[in-house]
């Protein structure tokens, strides 16, 4: 796995260009992250397309929201923890619960703010936006399936966020692969654990699932890219081959793709559960290494996460055994 030579912010940038010139309803509404964005050159070109409010990202959605209601098609732009509980109010209200085709996109999740630090570091954008009505959260793995996505958001039916990676993604989908909003997809298949994986977190799985597959351990890979609406169907039919699962996400473990997997689950086919990701702590200044590190969202985190699941599920098996012999 290698990193892909372009910014993946620049990728999207690309996107809101050739849609733009698909889709005069297009437009782009900023909060004075042009620059980090990459979004001048859209800017540039489309100048009475864009509309920069300035340091201000509730006027941001206030005005997006607007925009929508006379049948714009708009995309905002900031870092996530401002694209999410600074405007928490206002995307509920103004956006959410008015069911208006607002697209928000949070770049630099998680550990990925890296040297902008705690202050600009969310942990708990999916979570926040998770608990919205009608709202659909996304997190691309690599540009290939950010291409594939993106006219399915632009054309999706209500309000859409995007958590994107700024920088370089690891290279995992190939330009031709199948993509369908809401739909998980399976990158290996196994048979001992499911490791479901979001963003940043699908390489380390990737790897992990190879230094399993070097201990005899038969993992089946799972990206869900679409963290609400949630594939319970795919996840409950992987649960029920593996029968056992691990998660891993560049968030809290609260309330992000991990607590969706087990709400599923434990309505409907619980198994051992595992979950990979941030617990319950603030960001802080680091490179990515250095945090992955740091919060244990490494490959051989997964791989331990996957050994604890699998001798969950053997107990399980060894009790019911017992008990089927009294």
């Amino acid at each position: 796995m290698e990193l892909e030579n372009r910014w993946l912010r620049e990728t999207y940038v690309d996107l809101l260009m050739e849609y733009a010139q698909k889709d005069e309803r297009l437009v782009l509404v900023e909060a004075d992250l042009m620059l980090a964005a990459g979004t001048k050159r859209f800017a540039e070109k489309y100048p009475e397309r864009t509309f920069d409010v300035g340091i201000a990202e509730a006027n941001m959605i206030g005005v997006a929201a607007g925009m929508a209601a006379m049948g714009k098609i708009p995309f905002t732009h900031t870092f996530t923890p401002f694209s999410t509980r600074r405007v928490c109010d206002q995307v509920t209200l103004s956006v959410a619960y008015a069911k208006l085709n607002v697209k928000m996109m949070g770049s630099d999740p998680g550990v990925t703010a890296e040297l902008n630090g705690g202050t600009h570091m969310s942990m708990e954008d999916v979570a926040i936006m998770r608990n919205i009505p009608g709202m659909t959260v996304f997190e691309p793995t690599d540009s290939a399936q950010l291409k594939k996505a993106f006219p399915q958001i632009m054309y999706h039916d209500g309000p859409v966020y995007i958590r994107l990676l700024r920088r370089n993604a690891v290279r995992i989908f190939e330009d031709d692969c199948e993509f369908q909003l809401g739909k998980g997809i399976v990158l290996k298949t196994g048979r001992d654990v499911t490791l479901v994986a979001s963003g940043i977190m699908v390489a380390e799985t990737m790897e992990a699932g190879r230094l399993l597959g070097e201990k005899g351990i038969d993992a089946e890979i799972i990206n869900i890219h679409t963290v609400k609406p949630l594939d319970t169907g795919l996840l409950l039919e992987s649960a029920r081959k593996t029968g056992a699962v691990v998660t891993a996400e560049n968030h809290t473990v609260i309330n992000g793709l991990g607590s969706a997997v087990a709400d599923c689950l434990s309505e409907h086919f619980p198994v051992p559960l595992q979950k990979v990701g941030v617990k319950d702590h603030f960001g802080e200044v680091g490179l990515t290494e250095f945090l992955k590190e740091k919060y244990g969202l490494k490959a051989r985190n997964i791989v331990e996460a996957a050994e604890k699941a699998i001798a969950m599920k053997d107990r399980r098996k060894l009790n019911a055994g017992q008990k089927s012999d009294c």
